[in-house]
């Protein structure tokens, strides 16, 4: 690993920008663009030469798609691309003792710098934070930029509390302490009226579901939101007991956020 650089003065740095990807993952071409992405949020996409990401090769499949609404400033194959290690993506931003700050190099040298994840907003519930602290303590100016963001589109979707949420990620594999966490969280919902939120990954989605139904009490109210601002999009919320009365199949090619609450 590239030893880390000492901070800087912010006036002599550039930028981080975050920049959110559709939740086609990028690539997929299933939307246009232009409808669910702002134009300010295009437009920095198309300027920026040095990026931080979790694949380059999905990367620069949604820059391809940046340049044909509004033209990239170089080439693409001219831009600067770094991804993020192998480690983040098993252990976590913070699940070890990963130091990003290497690789916000090129802001410390005066160029801004996007970081973006395979979709919706970077370090939300995808890689990255790691690197939005680095430019902190590195003096770097970090700029948020809108554009989807899956886990506020469910919650604002499902009907559930908007003021009081708390996002508690994935929940755990084994089918019994799964079952274990969903009854945690459902107490806690019940008894505070705070929305929890979490995700699962496509191919467990059914089996998350089961486990939701079979584990909820019949008057909880369960949301489940995918594919949302795509053609497929789903957000269904009842009650455990209308879920129970008329089951529905879920999407599994595609991530869910699922909300459960009073």
């Amino acid at each position: 690993m590239m030893r880390a650089p000492a901070p800087a003065s912010q006036a002599a740095c550039g930028k981080l920008y975050l920049v959110p990807a559709p939740l086609d993952f990028g690539c997929a071409s299933e939307v246009d663009l232009q409808a669910t992405m702002p134009w300010g949020t295009l437009t920095v996409a198309a300027r920026l030469q040095h990026w931080i990401c979790e694949n380059a090769k999905s990367a620069r499949a949604y820059l391809k798609r940046v340049n044909e609404v509004t033209p990239l400033s170089v080439a693409l194959q001219a831009l600067h691309i770094q991804e993020l290690p192998r480690e983040v993506h098993k252990k976590g931003d913070h699940g070890g003792n990963f130091d990003a700050r290497y690789l916000l190099a090129p802001a410390l040298q005066g160029h801004d710098v996007g970081l973006v994840s395979e979709a919706g907003m970077p370090a939300v519930a995808d890689p990255g934070s790691s690197v939005v602290r680095a430019a902190h303590d590195l003096g770097i100016e970090v700029m948020p930029l809108t554009g989807p963001v899956s886990l506020l589109l469910a919650l604002a979707a499902s009907g559930l509390n908007g003021q009081s949420f708390a996002f508690v990620g994935y929940l755990p594999q084994d089918p019994s302490e799964r079952a274990q966490r969903v009854r945690e969280l459902e107490s806690m919902a019940l008894k505070t009226g705070q929305t929890q939120l979490f995700i699962e990954t496509p191919y467990r989605n059914t089996a998350m579901l089961q486990t939701l139904l079979q584990t909820l009490q019949h008057n909880t109210r369960l949301a489940v939101c995918s594919g949302l601002t795509l053609s497929r999009s789903v957000c269904r919320s009842e009650t455990v007991k209308s879920w129970r009365q008329k089951p529905s199949p879920l999407d599994n090619s595609t991530p869910a956020v699922f909300a459960l609450g009073r």
